[in-house]
């Protein structure tokens, strides 16, 4: 569908497996290239500013390393609790914790995506609502015990099973809260 890109060369910044394989959903050809990036953000800056502030980091780092002919694709997500980014954990009890904090609750969700060529940027964003039931302490350790949530913003995957028993609600897209909403970057890439 996307004629356009035939000349373009897609690049995606991110080690993501949900990343890649909802791009390929898109049926868009592309390759993986990664520069790191320290993911570190302005004390001052709110909290709803961070995913766009990170997906333009990751997009800064290639500096002049893109051809002519190629369109770089960066992303963030962050998750959203009363105005606090929630990361991605680093320790089972922290997991345990973002999680006894979203049970019973709506949070938010905001995935930010920068698209970059030679010539031009543009970043977008978007954000879903996300309300789960009241979760089980035995239910969150289960979760975090077998599907090790630690490359996860707010420490769970709504593709999993944590998603499948606990989430009551979306408002806005589910793909958004896997980390990439697919419409907005169609509807750029179509432009592009």
């Amino acid at each position: 569908m996307l004629n356009n890109l035939k000349d373009k060369k897609i690049i995606l910044a991110s080690n993501s497996p949900r990343r890649q394989e909802l791009l390929r959903g898109l049926e868009v050809d592309f390759e993986i290239r990664l520069s790191p990036v320290d993911e570190i953000v302005p004390p001052d800056l709110k909290a709803e500013y961070v995913a766009a502030y990170l997906s333009k980091l990751k997009s800064d780092a290639f500096g002049d390393q893109l051809g002519d002919n190629e369109i770089l694709i960066t992303s963030d997500t962050v998750v959203l609790e009363n105005n606090h980014v929630l990361g991605k954990p680093k320790t089972e009890q922290e997991a345990f914790d973002m999680l006894k904090s979203l049970s019973g609750a709506t949070h938010k969700v905001m995935t930010a995506v920068t698209l970059r060529s030679k010539s031009k940027m543009i970043t977008m964003e978007d954000e879903t609502l996300v309300t789960f039931r009241f979760l089980e302490e035995d239910e969150i350790w289960h979760y975090i015990k077998v599907y090790k949530p630690f490359d996860k913003a707010g420490a769970y995957g709504i593709q999993e099973w944590i998603g499948f028993m606990g989430v009551t609600k979306i408002e806005g897209s589910y793909f958004n809260v896997m980390g990439f909403p697919l419409h907005l970057i169609y509807e750029q890439l179509k432009k592009w």
